[in-house]
């Protein structure tokens, strides 16, 4: 059995597929550890937790028989609709969920990092979808989406108190599509109509630039896709080859990826310790080593975080913290960290279920806490981050006018720090 580590977002991936049709939906984390549970399902204990099957049936048969809308009673529906609110039930929001066959397929497609929608991650909060992070470089992003916006309608359809699955159902499409959203921005209080054509998403994972005047690389690690550790080690070899003075890693609004990609990742920083710690029900705590032949152990860093940074995101700059590696400078971050068990369904549908929590290697748990910047700056309402895919063509003094005070802030800490190390 392996398990999927799941961070707190879901991922509004839309996919479509010419097998599938509209696959559409969900895409839970990044493919952690991964888990398929075909056993049959165990019976309950005796203390009382099985469910009241005559009570079930009974609400079944009154809605079966009396409820108006008679389009709107469907078997199918109401079997999901039970078994998505007896997950929800749980308070565990928007770490165990339950996902349709279509959710499924659609989560374990973009495990690959390709995929076609909008990209951009989501979580259920107050009976709304509340946009999490988008995806460097997707539609989601070029159209403006923000942390925090709330969905409040799809194509001028109303979302209020309407299930995840269902608001995804409405926004999912082909690529080359539209789909209209009205969104509300809290730090503004502004709504906002915002069209975005969805698109096929090839996400870059790693990318990196030298700041403009200076030697030190800013490194953006978007998310943790299988195989990034090797774009990773390919940038770290391009940083030390140009003889970079430091590094800037910049794990703003990345929203997780592979258990062994975030392990990997830490180890290229630290020479020894833990990376993290996983504690089960029973309270067993299991340890997962840094892993030897680190290639930027030694040379001065600066860890970049904010409310869109999550699981694998918190995972590696928990790790790097609590060595004393290096200051994480920006905003707390999304505090996510149970480990999933997928449990197949009969009709191939799943739960993904937590089953474990982890915790830093000083036994600081995450889930709902974050990881807390030794440094916190905020950025500005309306800011945008800026991406090394941008500093290219950048002078010095375009970079220290721009509204990414986070980074600005991030590269004079840095600075200060090799400065005193030289003894200048």
């Amino acid at each position: 059995m392996k398990n999927y580590l799941r961070y707190v977002l879901v991922a509004i991936v839309l996919v479509f597929t010419c097998v599938a049709g509209l696959a559409g939906g969900v895409v839970a984390d990044r493919a952690w550890q991964t888990a398929f549970v075909d056993d049959e399902p165990e019976t309950a204990d005796s203390a009382g937790t099985a469910p009241d099957a005559e009570l079930i049936n009974e609400a079944w048969n009154l809605i079966d028989k009396h409820y108006v809308d008679r389009e709107a009673v469907e078997r199918e529906r109401l079997t999901y609709g039970a078994i998505s609110g007896m997950v929800m039930s749980l308070g565990d929001t928007g770490h165990s969920v339950f996902l349709t066959p279509e959710m499924l397929r659609a989560y374990q497609i973009d495990i690959e990092g390709e995929f076609e929608g909008i990209g951009a991650y989501v979580e259920m909060r107050g009976g709304y979808v509340i946009i999490v992070t988008p995806m460097d470089g997707s539609p989601a992003q070029e159209a403006g989406l923000r942390p925090g916006d709330v969905v409040l309608q799809v194509d001028e359809e109303d979302m209020a108190g309407k299930a995840l699955e269902e608001v995804i159902s409405q926004i999912m499409g082909p690529a080359g599509s539209d789909v209209n959203l009205t969104i509300f921005r809290p730090e503004t209080q502004e709504t906002l109509e915002v069209t975005i054509t969805r698109a096929r998403i090839t996400i870059r994972n790693v990318t990196w630039k030298f700041l403009p005047g200076t030697q030190i690389a800013h490194l953006r690690i978007a998310q943790f896709s299988l195989g990034m550790t090797d774009e990773l080690k390919q940038a770290l070899k391009e940083i030390k080859e140009q003889e970079a003075a430091g590094i800037v890693l910049d794990l703003r609004n990345n929203p997780g990826g592979a258990l062994d990609e975030a392990v990997d990742t830490a180890s290229q920083f630290l020479s020894d310790g833990n990376v993290l710690i996983e504690r089960d029900a029973q309270g067993k705590e299991t340890a997962t080593k840094v892993r030897a032949g680190g290639l930027a152990t030694d040379i001065p860093m600066v860890v970049l975080i904010n409310q869109g940074s999550a699981s694998a995101s918190e995972i590696v700059s928990g790790a790097i913290q609590d060595a004393g590696r290096a200051q994480l400078v920006g905003e707390t971050t999304f505090g996510t960290g149970t480990v999933l068990n997928q449990f197949k369904l009969s009709d191939g549908s799943a739960i993904l279920l937590a089953v474990e929590e982890w915790l830093t290697p000083k036994g600081r748990l995450i889930w709902h806490k974050g990881i807390t910047p030794d440094k916190e700056v905020k950025l500005p309402v309306n800011a945008s981050l800026l991406l090394p895919e941008a500093e290219t063509d950048m002078t010095p003094e375009q970079l220290r006018d721009n509204e990414d005070v986070q980074l600005l802030a991030a590269l004079d800490l840095l600075l200060e720090i090799i400065g005193a190390g030289s003894g200048n």
